[in-house]
């Protein structure tokens, strides 16, 4: 019988063949998305992070999308930046990562081009908005907590905001950063026009004087900015004038007289300033967490301690920090100050006890008679009772502590934020150091010249008197806690290079050879000076 075609088998048959062709049609649109899965899911193995990224939002993409243009521009323009910022830019590679996107062809091209640019933007973010480097690695007595982003919530930010906006919000937003970026891009510029001109080879230039070394003198400072343009051969006032403000910058004593020291830090060249800059830069994005509306900032170079309220500083005090010897230098760290003791008494740490009191008192059992000897029930054990020969380092079984007094060496106050090195701010009897231009003296607290000043400033948040509160229990003799009804932010800090109220960059002796580490770490890992200065 002759097959009959009726209306509803045709009807039938055209619903087959839809079938069929949307079928055929969805077979390769799944195999794509299968093989972007693949892709993807092989690329990023042994990456946690991003792994856990595109898994969790089952691998949809966001860089190798057809709307996505907008944030692979983003990051390509960012990852060019990373020289500008003072980055090892070939982690980043931008040409690879170009490529990459322009040859993505099939699936699984653009699942590998995905996870190359996750990667990336996770490696780069974290450099420029926390730090390319890990201080503890460099030096272990920078322990700082570098307040890393975890990469996963680095990642979905990303992907749910303005891709721009987000990149350029990446490095730190601080008038410090962005003085020192500045200073970064003026020194390259002065590097690509040949430097700062010849040094001085003179020992001491002093106003009234002439000749070619004072001209050389006048022509390194005009370099430098700080001084117009002159033809005088002379050190005359506006010579004078700029020595001031160099040696006011630099840490000097500002008379004006280009001694020595004046003149070591005159000759030292653009290139040394640009590698400080740039471990400044590394080390501001370290600290790339709000400071606190009230903060102490220690710079331990600097030799200075000041409050800082709301962007402002306040009070301003000179300060002692540890000397340059093992076990001595003044760690970087931040913490919380929670209470002054007014009339401290003195708890020698163990290490100062051992190594540097129980040597003399092995030869004379009366040495050191400013302090106690105390046993671990807290009684002062008589000396005479004691054979001090007996014992070693690790086996002396007391305590040393000195009372309070004018003479104590932690002063009539110290300042407490508990941490796990046993570092505070305290007055001093031994005032004669804060003369002095370099003070690393200390066994690793930081010496205040003014701790009563500072006792006011912290107290006028919680009292109409601070001073009255202060002396009240000062004069009391007894030792006693005051606590802080506003705990203050303290951060611990080492920069060689910062920039001041005004925005100028001063510079400060490597005093720990800290930054010498930095710098050669981050020039391992591919950091580089300025084209000129290469």
């Amino acid at each position: 019988m002759p097959f009959a075609v009726t209306r509803r088998s045709f009807s039938t048959c055209l619903m087959t063949l839809s079938a069929i062709a949307l079928i055929g049609l969805a077979e390769p649109v799944q195999a794509q998305v299968t093989a972007f899965k693949q892709a993807v899911a092989e690329a990023s193995y042994g990456n946690e992070a991003v792994a856990t990224f595109y898994r969790t939002r089952g691998y949809a993409p966001i860089f190798t999308g057809e709307q996505d243009g907008t944030r692979r521009a983003a990051l390509l323009a960012a990852l060019e930046t990373a020289d500008i910022h003072g980055l090892p830019a070939e982690r980043y590679d931008p040409e690879t990562l170009k490529a990459a996107f322009a040859a993505a062809e099939t699936a699984r091209d653009r699942g590998r081009a995905e996870v190359l640019a996750a990667k990336m933007f996770l490696q780069f973010s974290t450099d420029i908005q926390t730090g390319a480097m890990t201080p503890g690695k460099i030096d272990s007595e920078i322990v700082r907590q570098v307040p890393r982003r975890d990469p996963v919530l680095q990642l979905q930010a990303f992907a749910k905001s303005s891709p721009q906006g987000f990149m350029k919000a990446l490095p730190p937003g601080t008038q410090q950063y962005n003085a020192l970026l500045a200073e970064k891009l003026r020194l390259e510029a002065t590097l690509g026009h040949g430097g700062w001109g010849p040094k001085v080879s003179a020992g001491k230039l002093e106003p009234g004087q002439s000749g070619e070394q004072v001209v050389a003198l006048r022509n390194r400072l005009i370099a430098m900015g700080f001084m117009k343009r002159s033809a005088s051969g002379s050190f005359d006032g506006t010579l004078q004038k700029a020595v001031q403000q160099f040696q006011i910058e630099h840490g000097l004593e500002p008379d004006g007289i280009a001694g020595p020291a004046t003149l070591a830090e005159i000759n030292i060249e653009p290139q040394q300033r640009l590698s400080q800059v740039i471990v400044a830069m590394e080390r501001e994005r370290w600290s790339n967490v709000p400071l606190g509306e009230r903060h102490i900032l220690v710079n331990i170079t600097e030799y200075t301690a000041r409050i800082i309220d709301n962007g402002k500083e306040t009070f301003s005090t000179r300060v002692v920090v540890g000397s340059d010897q093992s076990g001595r230098r003044t760690p970087e760290f931040s913490d919380v100050m929670e209470y002054m003791v007014i009339n401290p008494t003195w708890n020698v740490p163990r290490s100062i006890a051992t190594k540097e009191y129980l040597p003399l008192l092995k030869k004379n059992p009366n040495a050191v008679s400013h302090l106690r000897v105390v046993d671990s029930r807290g009684r002062t054990v008589s000396r005479g009772s004691v054979n001090f020969a007996q014992y070693t380092a690790s086996s002396f079984p007391f305590s040393l502590k000195q009372p309070p007094s004018q003479s104590n060496a932690l002063g009539l106050v110290k300042f407490m934020f508990p941490n796990p090195y046993n570092i505070y701010l305290h007055d001093t009897p031994s005032k004669n150091l804060f003369a002095r231009d370099q003070r690393a003296f200390s066994h690793g607290c930081v010496r205040l010249a003014e701790p009563f000043e500072f006792a006011y400033a912290l107290l006028a948040r919680q009292t109409s008197d601070p001073e009255g509160l202060f002396h009240a229990r000062l004069n009391s003799g007894s030792e006693t806690r005051v606590n802080l009804e506003e705990p203050v932010p303290v951060h611990l800090q080492y920069r060689t290079a910062f920039a001041t109220a005004k925005g100028r960059i001063s510079y400060r002796p490597d005093i720990y050879g800290r930054d010498a580490r930095i710098w050669a770490a981050m020039q391992a890992a591919g950091v580089k000076l300025g084209e000129a200065g290469s």
